[in-house]
């Protein structure tokens, strides 16, 4: 029979998780590939889904924001993303300086979760895996892209945005072929959902 000092010499042993950056440009499809990994029994953090989140219930990192950008940041309660959005598109030193309160909140809640899990592999998925330098704090990065006409009608099928309005936001973001040269592995998504998972399955025979 196994005693106390026997677990944790074998928890111990037990080799802490790779961590898999993911990420992908808007209309990349960078969440669907999320969702397949994700149903295939690998552990997702959602790092864009967490920071909404922690933005609601953190009641210190609440009040920070709102001194920021006013009361407006929050409506009925709740973090109002459309508003934030808004107010610091167009203004970069606004949005370092809201990403400097949200992005330490995320990277210890992603630190709490990471240390729960007992899997070989774990996925990180965030947007600015690259831009924040994220990928150096991972064993590998695994980035999807498509097409830059594909990323535009799917954002405007799925947000009911004008081309323009997807276009601008593109020009914020990190060029792809910044991205393609910094990503370990590429999933190329400029098909259909079932040849999606078969590119999720090539990427993971090359992984192992």
């Amino acid at each position: 029979m196994m005693d106390l000092q026997d677990i944790n010499q074998n928890q111990e042993d037990i080799p802490p998780p790779k961590i898999i950056g993911l990420t992908g440009g808007i209309g990349s499809g960078k969440t669907s590939v999320a969702k397949i990994l994700e149903n295939k029994g690998f552990p997702v953090y959602y790092s864009d889904d967490r920071a909404k989140d922690i933005a609601d219930i953190d009641s210190e990192l609440k009040e920070k924001i709102i001194s920021l950008l006013g009361k407006e940041a929050y409506l009925e309660g709740k973090y109002n993303r459309k508003f934030v959005a808004g107010k610091v598109f167009d203004d970069a030193e606004l949005l370092n300086r809201l990403n400097s309160l949200i992005h330490p909140a995320v990277k210890q809640d992603f630190e709490k979760w990471l240390a729960s899990q007992t899997a070989e592999y774990v996925f990180k998925e965030t947007a600015l895996l690259f831009e924040l330098k994220l990928n150096e704090h991972c064993y590998k990065s695994l980035l999807v892209t498509a097409d830059d006409n594909l990323r535009i009608k799917r954002t405007m099928d799925r947000d009911g945005k004008t081309y323009r309005d997807v276009e601008a936001v593109m020009q914020k973001q990190m060029p792809e072929k910044e991205k393609i040269k910094l990503a370990d592995y590429i999933i190329y998504n400029n098909s259909d959902l079932e040849d999606l998972h078969k590119e999720a399955k090539l990427f993971l025979n090359n992984l192992k």
